[in-house]
């Protein structure tokens, strides 16, 4: 039998298969907008269409995420998932017929719609289902599986860039892929567990027991840390019931649960600033800056999308033991220094004026150490921390408002890039550089560290722990409930064996 932690993990791979979707769509939209034959079918459609265009799958995701929160609480999160791959597929089907620009805007919308319900569940559920000392690893696959999607992305578009010329193939087919692995995990996300913290919070505390020891203990209900778990999310769940968020206005009335909040919100919105999304959507564009054309662009943003599956395979090997401030704060330092540099490469060599190779391959190394310092760091910990630092009443709702700020920040960059970079050129950079310096500033004063913590802990911690956790020890606002629950299954086991030694 597999052992419980490697089942966690791969139920949380197969979960992540709704990532893939994200990953694929936020690549592929490139080479889409540069195709010639989708210039020409739409008739030469203007920046601001093309805007449209890009942006209209993160303003669908925005609204997915909304709608998810309250979904993923009444229906739980394994249906929150169907809906979500069932609305994707209807999205891709517009798109990929499309017959004219209205058509592939609608299949946009409801595509990022269907993302949107994806993308904020499946951290989630990941989260609920982890054991704390493997959480980030199993939470990290988000961004991994994101990683994939856009790796495949980079290749299909290269190659039906350079291989089709002459028909609208050209961008249908990269279009239609991405209907694959919806059907997948729509499909069979009823194989797998749901999660034993819902069904718990839901009335089904007999079920709820045995999916943490179908989970933790390959199915043994009488395991001592299942039943210690067991014990404590009973208790945590009681309290939140007694004392918590009963609705989203809540959320901002209680001092923990803001603080929680506010944080989750405020990474969102921070990885949005870093930059990533106007490299994303815009690459060819982007890669132009410097002299380079559409199709050596594809391929090189293909070669960045390896670079960064290695950044985020790197996060998932490492995470739990390197923890969520410092990878958090390095990784924005590190994204400052790589825009500072492409920003001088491009004002000091301009295309069309200055020749230069070695400019150019210099900005291509920025590129694609940034993408490797986000995909090890910024990238995963957006959905890492939101993930796990709200409790079981308020942990949908939270991590919806946080992943609706993220899709928001999103729809901006992907609409004002296209205009920002033909009326300011290089300039535009001066954002992403000072972004990336406060995103490290704040995360350095305001983030507690939640490594290896259980989630029924994170109520404690951000009601005790200042404010400005920067210049603190960790250890005085430490409650020690992990140790509590080994302490539980210690005393569990001992019970049981004395029972067992007068039988």
């Amino acid at each position: 039998m597999l052992s419980p932690k490697i089942y966690q993990f791969l139920v949380g791979v197969f979960a992540s298969m709704g990532s893939v979707l994200f990953g694929y769509d936020l690549g592929v939209i490139a080479e889409v907008i540069a195709s010639e034959t989708f210039v020409s079918f739409f008739n030469k459609p203007t920046p601001t269409q093309t805007g449209i265009v890009v942006s209209f799958f993160t303003g669908g995701a925005f609204c997915g995420a909304g709608l998810a929160g309250p979904c993923g609480d009444k229906l739980g999160r394994r249906w929150t998932i169907v809906i979500g791959c069932i609305i994707y597929l209807i999205g891709g089907a517009f798109q990929t017929g499309a017959a004219n620009i209205s058509y592939l805007m609608a299949g946009r919308w409801l595509a990022g719609l269907g993302v949107g319900f994806l993308v904020m569940i499946i951290p989630l559920y990941q989260a609920e289902i982890a054991h704390p000392s493997i959480r980030g690893t199993i939470t990290a696959l988000q961004q991994f599986m994101l990683g994939i999607g856009a790796f495949v992305a980079g290749w299909v578009s290269y190659g039906t860039y350079v291989g089709i010329k002459d028909s609208t193939a050209q961008w249908r087919v990269p279009l239609a892929i991405q209907l694959i692995p919806a059907i997948v995990l729509g499909a069979l996300i009823f194989l797998f567990p749901e999660s034993p913290r819902w069904l718990m919070d839901n009335g089904k505390p007999e079920e709820g027991l045995k999916t943490l020891a179908r989970l933790h203990s390959n199915g043994d209900v009488n395991d001592p840390w299942v039943q210690a778990e067991f014990d404590q999310i009973q208790a945590s769940i009681t309290h939140e019931h007694e004392n918590e968020a009963k609705s989203y206005l809540e959320l901002f009335t209680d001092r923990s649960c803001f603080r929680r909040l506010l944080i989750a919100c405020a990474l969102q919105a921070s990885v949005q600033m870093t930059g990533v999304s106007a490299i994303q959507y815009y690459s060819v564009k982007i890669y132009g800056q410097i002299g380079i054309d559409g199709a050596n662009a594809l391929k090189y943003q293909a070669i960045n999308n390896i670079i960064g599956l290695l950044g985020e395979g790197a996060c998932v090997v490492f995470i739990d033991r390197l923890g969520r401030r410092r990878p958090l704060i390095s990784g924005n330092l590190f994204n400052m220094v790589c825009f500072l540099v492409a920003c001088i490469l491009i004002a000091q060599f301009p295309p069309g004026v200055a020749n230069n190779k070695a400019a150019s391959w210099g900005f291509i190394i920025c590129t694609w150490a940034y993408n490797f310092s986000f995909s090890a760091t910024c990238g995963p910990l957006s959905w890492i921390i939101p993930a796990e630092i709200f409790d079981t009443k308020t942990r949908s709702k939270g991590v919806s408002i946080a992943t609706m700020v993220s899709f928001a920040f999103n729809t901006m960059i992907g609409q004002i890039t296209d205009v920002a970079m033909t009326n300011l050129g290089y300039r535009y950079y001066f954002l992403f550089i000072i972004c990336n310096f406060t995103n490290a500033l704040f995360f350095y004063l305001l983030l507690p560290e939640t490594k290896n913590l259980p989630l029924e802990e994170m109520n404690y911690l951000f009601t005790n722990a200042p404010y400005l956790v920067a210049f603190t020890d960790k250890k005085t606002y430490n409650a020690g409930y992990a140790d509590e629950l080994e302490r539980r299954a210690l005393e569990i086991q001992e019970k049981g064996q004395v029972v067992e030694h007068i039988n």
